[in-house]
């Protein structure tokens, strides 16, 4: 998991460079919610002051004298994301994702099993993304769990910029962190403060019946998929209209010399699909799945 905090508001600065307000200047970016101007990125700055998402920019601006604003690009920040999730499948690993689940698109999904120890491992691999990231004027900030879940938690709740939990330590990790991080609507996360559940440890010895009643399934099915007892699927983000090829079975196979003979079935008719748009390939991704 990659969480990039201020991600507007860095690709704002970088892609403006010497035409963006000084990085001493509180800056946010603003966009329309009805009739009222607001507050979509604040830079870290701003944060520091008080200015908070969704907080009309009026108040910003009264909260911070000489506060920069600038007009938002939600779609422009959501492709620019969407590029640097592709130079990632090309750099780590082939299955990366967007991550949206909060308010706004911050963050990338990687699964690198099978890939980190080509990287000198999971902690090198880490240090070495947030280093680049960093260098290009991008904070981040990332972590390996066992659960995409667990990941997301430790991005925003844990010290430093590179972490790794261990294997089968996601349970005790999650344990004294708060509800909020489990994704849930803001509206939820309150409700379950109402009641004393402010620790994903109080959610979990909480009778489940009650709370579903209450909140909806959603509490539950983030809470189990924080613990890896419900698999939480990533997409990956694909080049546009990529030229590809599959083949299902029925059953799952193993043997090396039947993936290798099957592999080798679908090269032809990838062969024709590239002659037909007239492309050539120097790298192949073969991606094997297994579906339940």
């Amino acid at each position: 998991m990659i969480w990039l905090p201020f991600w507007a508001t860095d690709r704002f600065r970088r892609e403006r460079g010497d035409g963006a307000p000084p990085p001493e200047q509180p800056l946010v970016l603003a966009g329309r919610e009805g009739n009222r101007r607001v507050v979509l990125a604040a830079d870290r700055a701003a944060r520091k002051s008080g200015v908070v998402i969704g907080m009309p920019v009026a108040n910003a601006q009264a909260l911070i004298p000489g506060l920069a604003v600038q007009d938002g690009q939600p779609d422009e920040d959501r492709a620019a994301l969407e590029r640097l999730a592709l130079w990632l499948q090309q750099r780590v690993s082939p299955i990366v994702a967007v991550d949206a689940s909060g308010k706004s698109a911050d963050g990338l999904v990687l699964d690198t099993t099978g890939a980190d120890h080509l990287l000198g491992g999971e902690a090198t691999m880490l240090r070495d993304i947030v280093r680049r990231l960093n260098g290009s004027g991008i904070m981040a900030r990332a972590a390996v769990a066992d659960t995409l879940g667990a990941a997301y938690a430790v991005t925003r709740t844990t010290p430093g910029t590179a972490i790794v939990v261990p294997p089968r330590e996601h349970v005790a990790t999650l344990a004294d962190m708060p509800v909020a991080v489990l994704r849930l609507p803001t509206n939820v996360v309150a409700g379950m403060a109402d009641l004393g559940l402010t620790r994903i440890r109080d959610l979990e010895n909480a009778p489940r019946a009650p709370l579903v009643l209450r909140f909806g399934p959603e509490i539950t099915r983030r809470l189990d998929q924080a613990y890896g007892r419900v698999e939480e699927p990533i997409l990956p983000i694909r080049p546009v209209d990529p030229v590809a090829v599959s083949r299902d079975f029925a059953e799952p196979i193993a043997a090396a010399e039947t993936i290798a003979r099957y592999i080798g079935m679908l090269v032809p008719p990838l062969c024709i699909g590239l002659e037909e748009r007239g492309l050539g390939a120097r790298r192949l991704d073969l991606l094997l799945r297994l579906l339940r």
